[in-house]
């Protein structure tokens, strides 16, 4: 990258200092611009109010003590459960201790190395008739289409978690309206909420925006359907062998017990999240990055030319769209900031952590910060094969978290995104809008707060 390429979309930071209550506004306005830019060279910064105290840290040596040395003492913070509780149940992305553990004994088998090959014919299918919607698209809007990727990116995404978890695409009835209600619940309930980070008493009403709590009714209530409708087939012996079915018979190791009915709702739901949500933000972003910086873009389209060959062999063919993609998920985490909850007496950096403290990990402001990175607010996929990059990537790397915590479809995200990218570069050329750019903001995921925006050409027409 050179000093005249323009740098990726970044939000503004509030002023260094603020009230209270200025801070509440500008916080569930959008969590991002919501921080002072020292937080990307602080190595840990604290907020005191009167009744808690909350402490983000971004020192390698710390977020290793949280996430790998002694996860145990940090559980994740019940107040996450907050804003999510109504969609996600008791799943495995809010639980803790002896439940969390027995819950990972199930599902992690389903996603070993070996059932990503399994996968991969569903996860293609699902790119190929992604293609194939955008030449409609396109050829409906005319040449040079101005198209709003995050729904593009939101869609395939979506038909991934269908065709994997369930063997359906899309355009089933059913997995069309959970999508369809999921669009809407994302865009109206934030990851992190003020709850999150203020300690508020249980006689305290929690409010959520318009529609959101019978949205999360509507969805549960669709995938309770395909999940009864699962069961009944892995009783018929007609079930077939995707990760529903790796999941729903995969007996926890150590007590024999499966997930019943309400358990496998909660954790397709969180599925459904992880897999879809995570996967449409990281890929949105992505190709704005490329068409923000077409000398890649070029590179990554020549590349795709591996995908002639159909089998999962291709995938490890695909080594500068995989670097970008990885550069992507640094400057735009999906996940930007967890929350975990000290259960002891700790100390960091010197200061006391008192028991019951919030421990804020931001794989945003970690991700570009300014003691770490070499370049840290331009895009470089080239810096994975440098010394910095590579210490980086051990120490200062958390888009899918790490530890015992870590994203149990990571594996599966890394074949994915490089996979879906190189087959939309391969037969479209993305071009930015003078006036439309981005800008991030903290939803379920990190979104654009109006969308992405960019211009679609067919290569044939575009050479």
């Amino acid at each position: 990258m050179s000093a005249s390429d323009p740098l990726p979309p970044k939000p503004p930071a509030r002023p260094a200092r603020v009230s209270l209550w200025r801070y509440v506004k500008l916080f569930r306005e959008d969590i991002l611009s919501a921080q002072p830019a020292k937080l990307y060279r602080a190595w840990m910064a604290e907020f005191r109010a009167p009744s808690f105290r909350s402490f983000m840290i971004n020192q390698p040596v710390l977020i290793k003590r949280v996430l790998k040395d002694t996860p145990d003492d940090f559980p994740k913070s019940d107040r996450i459960a907050e804003g999510l509780k109504p969609l996600l149940g008791n799943s495995v992305f809010l639980t803790n201790g002896e439940t969390w553990k027995r819950q990972r004994r199930i599902i992690d088998p389903a996603f070993e190395g070996g059932r990503l090959k399994e996968t991969y014919p569903a996860m293609r299918a699902a790119a190929e008739s992604a293609v194939a919607r955008l030449h409609g698209q396109v050829g409906q809007v005319g040449q040079g289409a101005r198209l709003e990727v995050e729904e593009v990116t939101s869609h395939v995404a979506a038909d991934v978690i269908f065709r994997t978890l369930f063997s359906i695409p899309i355009e089933n009835k059913t997995a069309g309206e959970v999508f369809t209600r999921f669009r809407d619940y994302q865009r109206s309930q934030p990851l992190l909420n003020l709850a999150a980070f203020v300690p508020l008493p249980r006689w305290v009403p929690r409010f959520f925006r318009s529609g959101t709590r019978a949205n999360a009714a509507k969805i549960r209530a669709l995938i309770t359907e395909l999940t009864e409708t699962r069961q009944q087939a892995i009783a018929a012996g007609t079930a077939p062998d995707d990760l529903a079915t790796k999941i729903m018979t995969t007996p926890d190791p150590e007590t024999g017990e499966r997930f019943d009915a309400q358990e496998m709702v909660d954790q397709v739901a969180i599925f459904f999240l992880a897999g879809h949500e995570t996967s449409a933000s990281a890929l949105a972003w992505t190709l704005y990055l490329m068409a923000l910086y077409p000398d890649w873009q070029e590179r990554l389209a020549k590349e795709a030319v591996a995908l002639e060959e159909e089998g999962f062999a291709a995938v490890s063919k695909l080594r500068l769209s995989r670097d970008v993609f990885r550069e992507a998920l640094r400057p735009y985490p999906p996940v930007p900031m967890m929350v975990r909850e000290a259960s002891c007496p700790v100390e960091f950096r010197g200061r006391s952590v008192p028991k019951g403290a919030q421990i804020v990990l931001s794989p945003w402001h970690l991700h570009r910060h300014e003691r770490l990175w070499d370049n840290p607010d331009g895009f470089d996929p080239t810096r994975w094969q440098t010394e910095n990059g590579k210490q980086c990537q051990r120490e200062a790397y958390i888009p899918f978290s790490a530890g015992a915590r870590v994203c149990t479809g990571a594996g599966f995200a890394m074949v994915e995104g490089p996979l879906i990218l190189s087959m939309i570069l391969r037969d479209f050329k993305v071009e930015t809008i003078a006036g439309e750019e981005p800008v991030p903001v903290a939803h379920l995921t990190v979104r654009s707060k109006n969308g992405i925006w960019l211009r679609v050409t067919p290569r044939a027409s575009a050479a």
